[in-house]
């Protein structure tokens, strides 16, 4: 087999294949094979009759359209590696020429990785903020971790920013009945803003049996970004009372015997949030300076086919229905020419970011171990609320697990130039980035870490969403 590559542009090539017939015998037998099998002649067990009657009774262009198609794929994928060309995407394939008995032909465009010339990573700089824990950042922690171990009681009394209410809803959009915005008995944390743009406004100053109207925007169903009429009524209060904050307290809500140690353990805690904050933001500036000095050409097939997902993605959950989707952009303020234009914009953005950390990684020579692939697929998983049985499973029958590894590698590659460049806070004092990124991955700190900020949320409700 002969190959040769022709470079169309810095992003694709055309690579023409020459294949001898005699090359294509084992192509020819496993053929005959096949059809032998699935034809049936006459005098001969099935899978057992000769070649020739086989191309007697199905015509020798048959026999050569079944050995193309099969051979093209694995001819294709050996003049990829033997010409080290790095592809991506999927190859438009074309049989230039097929001569019985002689030669078979084909060419094949595909995109390719491009070459990116990567600048000296230690003459980049970035500047992050700085950070300070103070008495406040104690006391908020304190007050989430005392919050958790509340408990509520009803009052007699109007409702007020912190309570705990059950309440029904009713809506109407131009008069009409919205049955699916329609709810009894819902149970709501006045001030936490989780529901409808207006209604915590409306609650506070309620008394059990009193109900108010106001006028908002539907967020789902078939009046989603709709002006609408809501009617609230208010069933019960209740309000959270607090233990005090005291050794006994500290005693109770963690391992420690005294406050002081409590409060010591939950500084300790806010600085490694703080930290991984700031590990955030340093990978984001590292990043963002990459992609203004390095010049990534892109593969418009790629972009195409990232922009084609980013829309698949919107109209979706408007059931496709393109008209709902304009209605939803115009009552943003926007439109779909705006739309378009952004969604193009965020998809060359993220393949050029994915492009150039694959040139790092592979300039540095990134390796992710097994140990870290499956550290990421746990993460994954435990933030997806599934079983890592379960998210394995799904992530295999989608073909991403090639995704999972290319993202872990990416990350790798980031945080492998992150330690070359010169890193300082608003204040002028540099940062150590190996003290940084030698903590545990930012997800993981900052879920342990605000664990107790989020326990009053979980008290409530615990929402997970797999994607």
């Amino acid at each position: 087999m002969k190959s040769t590559v022709e470079q169309l542009s810095p992003t694709r090539v055309r690579i023409n294949v020459e294949v001898p017939f005699e090359e294509l015998k084992p192509d020819f037998d496993r053929a005959y094979k096949a059809l032998a099998k699935q034809v049936r002649i006459p005098g001969f067990r099935p899978g057992k009759a000769p070649a020739r009657l086989l191309e007697a009774r199905l015509g020798r262009g048959a026999i050569l359209e079944q050995v193309v198609n099969d051979a093209l794929p694995a001819r294709y994928s050996e003049a990829v590696t033997t010409a080290e060309v790095k592809v991506i995407g999927q190859p438009e394939i074309e049989i230039t020429k097929i001569e019985d008995g002689q030669e078979l032909a084909f060419s094949a465009e595909v995109d390719i990785r491009p070459e990116v010339v990567l600048p000296d990573y230690s003459s980049l700089s970035v500047t992050v903020d700085a950070f300070t824990i103070d008495d406040a950042d104690i006391d908020e922690q304190l007050q989430s971790l005392r919050q958790r171990f509340g408990t509520l009681s009803g009052v007699e009394r109007a409702a007020q920013d912190g309570d705990f209410v059950s309440i029904d809803l009713s809506a109407t959009v131009d008069g009409a009945e919205v049955p699916e915005a329609a709810t009894t008995g819902l149970s709501h944390e006045v001030g936490s803003g989780q529901l409808i743009e207006g209604l915590d406004e409306a609650l506070i100053g309620l008394s059990a049996g009193e109900s108010k109207e106001f006028t908002t925007k539907l967020v789902a169903g078939e009046h989603a970004e709709q002006e609408a009429v809501v009617t609230v009524t208010l069933q019960s209060v209740k309000e959270r009372e607090l233990p005090e904050a005291d050794d006994e307290f500290a005693q109770l809500a963690s391992e420690f015997d005294t406050l002081d140690e409590l409060k010591d353990d939950l500084r300790t805690r806010v600085e490694r949030v703080k930290k991984v904050q700031q590990a955030g933001e340093i990978r984001d500036k590292v990043l963002e300076a990459l992609l203004e000095q390095v010049e990534v050409p892109l593969p418009d097939a790629v972009v195409q086919a990232e922009v084609d997902a980013l829309v698949h993605d919107a109209v979706h959950g408007f059931d496709h229905d393109e008209a709902k989707f304009a209605e939803s952009l115009e009552a943003q303020g926007s439109s779909r020419e705006e739309f378009d234009s952004d969604t193009r914009a965020a998809a060359e953005k993220s393949v050029k970011t994915q492009l150039l950390l694959d040139a790092i990684a592979e300039k540095d020579n990134t390796q992710v171990g097994q140990d870290e692939l499956t550290e990421r697929i746990l993460f994954q998983a435990q933030r997806y609320g599934m079983a890592p049985e379960q998210f394995i499973q799904q992530v295999q029958q989608a073909g991403q697990l090639g995704a999972v590894f290319a993202d872990v590698r990416r990350g790798k590659a980031l945080a492998g130039v992150v330690g070359q460049v010169t890193v300082t806070d608003s204040d002028g004092n540099a940062v150590d980035t190996g003290e940084l990124f030698g903590e545990p991955e930012a997800e993981e700190v900052e879920a342990d870490v605000v664990e107790a900020a989020d326990a009053d949320e979980t008290e409530t409700a615990v929402t997970a969403k797999a994607e």
